[in-house]
């Protein structure tokens, strides 16, 4: 077994009467690449801000540890981990200062975080803009953001990611905002960066397709639990939680229409007890309104779900 760089134990997260996450539990091993998928609403966000030790205020967590490096980011408040955490998030056009210099807030970045003078941190910054395939690097210091096209604009914030050389790269939907042909272009520049420097990547997604081309392992959420998780390939050709199952059916490659879930993932102040799915669930019975469901180990992954075993009834999706 490889050692986790980066380990969730049983996270819960509260912001006043709303529950957010509740017993989550992941780890991303060195060097591996774990996705994280669910609807909108599920606590992805707010697993990433656990994890980058930037929790709003107001948050709490009544139970549970973030471990990097075998130390716990919730109870240093992030400090143990600056610099060697990199993020690249969702949207490239608000994710830089228009009125700076983007050469400049990535320089900013290394000042803070990496060893070095400043002629040292602009080294460095040309080398991962010729690393990350932008043309003309050392031009690309001094242009402005509106100068690049949303895929150089990825490609920046990639290499923001790397400036401090982290050991884990966290990626927050990086290509939602992209074409098709530049999201291809930049999932595959994400993939060979991190293998080419030995990097850990969590990557949070909607697209089952994304996530079959890019991670080993994958962590389902639901309503800010855990539903299934396991190795990539197997959840995708057999899975087991009927969250899972229904969430694959509304994939395009697999629904013969336009396909949903029927109902909605619940608010997070207004949690059903028991499986928070039940609501939704073709399988759901009487006490699945009242016990939680305990993660079941099955053929190598974790399914919080006692009928996992059972075929789902025909059910027309929404």
């Amino acid at each position: 077994m490889i050692a986790p760089v980066l380990s969730v134990q049983r996270l819960s997260v509260r912001i006043g009467a709303a529950r957010i996450l509740d017993d989550v539990s992941l780890a991303v091993p060195a060097g591996g690449t774990l996705g994280v998928v669910g609807e909108s609403g599920c606590g992805k966000s707010t697993l990433l801000r656990a994890i980058l030790g930037i929790l709003p205020r107001g948050a709490e967590v009544p139970g549970g540890a973030v471990l990097f490096g075998g130390r716990d980011i919730l109870a240093d408040g992030g400090a143990s981990a600056r610099g060697r955490i990199g993020f690249v998030p969702q949207d490239p056009y608000l994710s830089l200062n228009p009125v700076f210099r983007a050469g400049d807030q990535i320089l900013e970045i290394m000042r803070r975080h990496a060893p070095g003078t400043r002629r040292d941190h602009r080294a460095r910054l040309v080398e991962l803009f010729r690393a990350v395939q932008l043309p003309e690097p050392e031009a690309a210091l001094a242009k402005y953001p509106h100068q690049f096209s949303g895929g150089q604009r990825q490609r920046l914030l990639i290499a923001a990611a790397l400036c401090c050389d982290p050991a884990l790269l966290v990626a927050d939907e990086p290509t939602t905002a992209l074409d098709v042909t530049t999201q291809r272009e930049i999932l595959a520049l994400l993939q060979g960066l991190a293998a080419a420097r030995g990097l850990a990547l969590l990557f949070v997604t909607h697209d089952f397709g994304v996530l079959a081309s890019l991670c080993e392992s994958v962590t389902v959420l639901y309503a800010g639990r855990v539903a299934e998780s396991g190795p990539t390939r197997d959840v995708l050709d057999d899975p087991r939680h009927p969250y899972t199952r229904m969430l694959l059916a509304c994939h395009p490659d697999r629904a013969t229409a336009l396909a949903g879930i029927p109902g909605t993932v619940p608010a997070a102040t207004a949690q059903p007890d028991g499986c928070r799915f039940h609501p939704r669930c073709p399988l759901a019975r009487g006490d699945c309104a009242l016990d939680v469901p305990q993660p079941v180990l099955h053929r190598g992954r974790v399914i919080a779900c006692p009928y996992h075993a059972e075929a789902l009834p025909e059910v027309a999706l929404a």
